[in-house]
């Protein structure tokens, strides 16, 4: 009881001050929660328990709801068809860096599904501090998609993962397929119910809302998806993400709403997951024969590639947006320990390579907050 008691009294406490600390530091929230993770759990005021590993695995499906969001399907569709061109292109290149890296260093088949990966959660904290610059903007474009692209193989590879290249593998591409497929038609279905009857979305979600019916309904969609993936025995982050996407795209009136998930989210749920995550990665690890090398050699290669991929759009941005866009998709933090833990569960990687992607995610992060923000005060100076 007592070590329970000292367990919530410790996350709570993190989860008030980390952001002092960040503040403090010039850092984000999320690598001081993870560190401070780590150090409380090595001292022994963090430990394993069932409820703690409950909340945390919530708060990550949570993450992936709030990286939907961020997304409009309606823009997504009205996005230039040059523009996907090169999004595309962006897409390919990262994975055909991956591949060659991969079979080159002779790194592992696994290595292929991680060093391409791309989230947007981290990128959407980027826009707080630099508005909505042209960079941005196609980074949260270019970035949703592929997100997208790296949940569907973060699905595909867990199932292959779990049972093996044969049956269930097909299997799970096949419902996944699927899936996608009724998913359009439903999206498409609606899309068309509210260009007839506009006034669905509002009485859905009121704009007079004293009974907070958007959030209820918000959380609706989000356990109605996730136990659609439970029952189709596919990757839950995925039905988590497309839930997010709803909100922005079928509730446009809304425009605040997205803002009070994430407040909710980054301010209870989100951060026990990053805690979480910290309690996994043991300090004395550190001392592991090459593992800081090999954790500078993860994240030196993967915002290289980006950086390199990003300038399919000099055209359009220019070559010093174009850099800051490669960067701002060099944090794939979430989705990277998300897949690093799934492979070593599944012992498709060793603790030490675990170790190594965990402490990358963390290197990444701190790394890229620094060089963009040098890149941007030069671009500044440079246009003044």
């Amino acid at each position: 009881m007592s070590d329970t008691i000292v367990l919530i009294t410790t996350i709570s406490l993190i989860i008030v001050f980390s952001p002092f600390f960040a503040k403090k530091f010039k850092l984000p929230t999320t690598p001081v929660e993870i560190i401070f993770g780590s150090v409380l759990a090595y001292i022994g005021l963090l430990h394993d328990e069932h409820i703690f590993e409950l909340v945390a695995e919530f708060g990550f499906l949570y993450l992936m709801f709030i990286a939907g969001t961020e997304i409009n399907l309606k823009n997504v569709f009205n996005t230039p068809s040059h523009i996907v061109k090169k999004v595309i292109l962006y897409t390919i290149i990262l994975y055909a860096f991956s591949i060659s890296i991969s079979l080159y260093l002779d790194l592992g088949k696994i290595f292929m599904v991680l060093l391409p990966l791309i989230s947007v959660g981290l990128v959407a904290t980027l826009s707080k501090e630099y508005g909505k610059t042209p960079w941005l903007e196609l980074s949260m474009t270019s970035g949703g998609i592929g997100e997208v692209v790296s949940i569907g193989v973060l699905t595909i590879t867990s199932s292959g993962l779990q049972s093996g290249i044969g049956m269930g593998l097909f299997k799970t591409v096949l419902a996944l397929t699927l899936f996608l497929i009724f998913m359009f038609v439903l999206f498409r279905v609606i899309s068309i119910l509210t260009w007839w009857f506009p006034t669905i979305s509002t009485i859905l979600m009121p704009h007079e809302d004293r009974a907070e019916q958007d959030i209820r309904l918000s959380m609706g969609i989000l356990f109605i998806l996730v136990a659609s993936m439970l029952y189709l025995e596919l990757e839950l982050a995925f039905g988590a993400f497309l839930a997010g996407i709803f909100i922005p795209t079928f509730f446009p009136h809304k425009e605040d709403l997205p803002h009070k998930l994430e407040s909710f989210g980054f301010g209870f749920l989100v951060p026990i997951f990053f805690i979480y995550i910290g309690t996994t990665f043991n300090l004395e690890a550190l001392a592991m024969d090459g593992l800081i090398s090999k954790a500078l050699m993860i994240t030196v290669l993967m915002i290289l590639m980006r950086v390199i991929a990003s300038l399919v759009f000099v055209r359009q941005l220019g070559w010093v947006d174009s850099v800051l866009m490669g960067l701002s998709h060099s944090m794939p933090l979430t989705l990277l320990i998300a897949m690093a833990t799934l492979a070593y569960h599944a012992q498709s990687i060793d603790q030490l390579h675990y170790y190594a992607f965990i402490l990358a995610s963390l290197f990444q992060v701190l790394s890229v907050m620094v060089v963009i923000k040098l890149v941007n005060n030069y671009k500044e100076k440079n246009t003044l």
